[in-house]
């Protein structure tokens, strides 16, 4: 059974969060760690938005401040993600790592066995729901809204019927990132006062049709599951949906240090969080 990492690097800011991310992949691609499974928290609560989302026509950056949100651009696709009560996880591999498909839907699917199971370890009957199925596509088709849970995936990992985990891949020097959002709890309300809407009456439409999508494990459970229990229960899973054994590890030096250089020079400056 191949040995692979898997890190738990707390609550940090929002651009160490996506640097260390980064950091792996970087370190990742040249064979100097083995692929990585990363579990990580946000301090202060973050909104991310994705690489191609335009930040000053979608995000209401006074709301963002009133309500002492961080902010960040991820270097993945997808729509804005509310960053609190969550786990986040991220997954760092080589293209050419044999259990990974060529297609990118297919790898989400793979990587996100490791999800599936992770519910299931907690007790919960979660499903993978592939959306080639018109029916289910159509199921889970998004309004248009710059929320994150709102954009339907390949495969969507459901319970009840609604999201439970939002996630966003990107490649880079042959290498697979994809991480995403394990929703603990979830205030619908702060995240769509930080979304520009064109009037209040579009931004409720979106806000009610988002609360039939996406839900967070308190919702559908009534259960309080903290940090350290997801982490535990989503430990077992990704090794169990992955058919790999997880061991505990640290950043390494020079992931460290490029984090700290990508901090500096990229997820911090106004060049990248507003490029576009």
């Amino acid at each position: 059974m191949e040995t692979w990492r898997i890190i738990n690097t707390g609550a940090s800011d929002p651009a160490w969060n996506m640097a260390v991310d980064e950091a792996i992949l970087n370190v990742h691609s040249r064979g100097l760690v083995p692929p990585t499974v990363r579990f990580f928290g946000w301090n202060p609560p973050t909104l991310s938005i994705g690489y191609f989302q335009r930040a000053t026509k979608e995000i209401n950056f006074d709301a963002l401040k009133e309500h002492g949100l961080g902010f960040v651009r991820r270097p993945t696709g997808g729509r804005a993600v509310l960053h609190d009560r969550e786990l986040t996880y991220s997954v760092i591999v080589s293209e050419s790592h044999p259990m990974m498909p060529s297609s990118i839907n297919e790898s989400y699917r793979v990587l996100s066995m490791g999800l599936l199971e992770g519910f299931r370890e907690l007790g919960f009957a979660a499903e993978m729901v592939s959306l080639a199925d018109e029916k289910e596509k159509e199921k889970f088709a998004s309004m248009g809204s710059a929320a994150c849970f709102d954009s339907p995936s390949w495969y969507e990992l459901v319970v009840e019927g609604r999201k439970v985990v939002g996630s966003a891949q990107v490649r880079q020097l042959h290498t697979i990132l994809q991480h995403g959002s394990i929703l603990l709890d979830l205030d619908i309300d702060q995240l769509f006062a930080v979304l520009n809407f064109p009037s209040e009456r579009v931004r409720e439409r979106f806000r009610s049709a988002f609360a039939d999508k996406a839900v967070s494990i308190k919702d559908f459970s009534g259960r309080d599951v903290s940090y350290e229990e997801a982490v535990a229960a989503f430990t077992v899973g990704f090794a169990r949906g992955l058919g790999v054994r997880l061991e505990p590890s640290e950043l390494t030096a020079e992931e460290r240090e490029l984090a700290e250089t990508l901090v500096r020079e990229k997820y911090r400056d106004d060049s990248w969080n507003f490029k576009k």
